[in-house]
């Protein structure tokens, strides 16, 4: 039986980790990527692997260094044989009030929400090719409209929005490329006050918080469907109608 791959970026923890998990289950083959989340990215594969052998690669790379992009994905293809899933989910997220910021602060978020992206796209080109596979990046709502003291931030994702429609018109008929922006799903791991939290979900025309499998049944879909290409689908339980 041959099984098919899917690269995730970011991988360590959150929805990454999530979506590993749940299309493992479904029978795929996953790589975990990690930036420094060595030991959560480690015990995630060795828990895969336990459930399936051979069913699970990890992979470091930084993203302020595109140089062995190429390389991982050579390791890839001679481990596996093929790649047919990217998805771009790596992404930093902290507040950059407008007179505060750092160049490294700039860095840090266009290289994780952009750069990162971009230049893993690239690299996975030809094999991706080669199966007719498919790139799903996670953008956020926020990329349409900016988030109070995240300036970077949304500015970043605005990129990342774009990013998908050029890359979208680029890479077909072969490759398709879409997003998913999820809007409330998990909270920032930054503590927020009950306060916040409750003005965010007054917000959100369906008066709840989102759920990871939330964003995993958009990425099924998206998987699935293969006649659609350069589109952006919002899981914001209707926030987008009140920003």
């Amino acid at each position: 039986m041959v099984r098919k791959v899917m690269l995730i970026t970011g991988a360590a923890h959150r929805i990454g980790a999530y979506i590993a998990k749940k299309f493992h289950a479904k029978g795929y083959t996953i790589v975990l990527h990690y930036r420094q989340s060595f030991k959560q990215t480690q015990e995630l594969a060795l828990l895969l692997n336990t459930i399936r052998e051979n069913s699970c690669l990890y992979l470091q790379a930084d993203f302020n260094q595109t140089a062995d992009l190429g390389e991982l994905v050579q390791l890839i293809e001679k481990r596996f044989g093929r790649l047919d899933v990217l998805i771009n989910n790596a992404s930093s997220f902290f507040p950059t009030p407008v007179n505060n910021f750092t160049e490294h602060d700039y860095n840090d978020l266009f290289n994780s929400n952009v750069k990162g992206a971009l230049f893993f796209s690239k690299a996975c080109y030809e094999i991706l090719k080669k199966n007719r596979g498919t790139i799903i990046n996670l953008v956020d709502i926020h990329a349409d409209k900016p988030l109070k003291d995240y300036p970077l931030y949304s500015m970043a994702k605005a990129a990342n929005k774009m990013m998908v429609q050029a890359l979208a018109k680029e890479y077909a008929p072969e490759i398709r490329v879409n997003g998913i922006a999820p809007g409330c799903i998990c909270w920032p791991e930054e503590k927020i006050s009950d306060s916040i939290k409750a003005t965010i979900l007054s917000r959100i025309a369906l008066c709840k918080k989102g759920k990871k499998k939330h964003i995993f049944q958009t990425l099924q879909f998206l998987i699935k469907n293969t006649y659609i290409t350069g589109q952006i689908i919002q899981v914001d339980g209707g926030r987008s109608l009140n920003m």
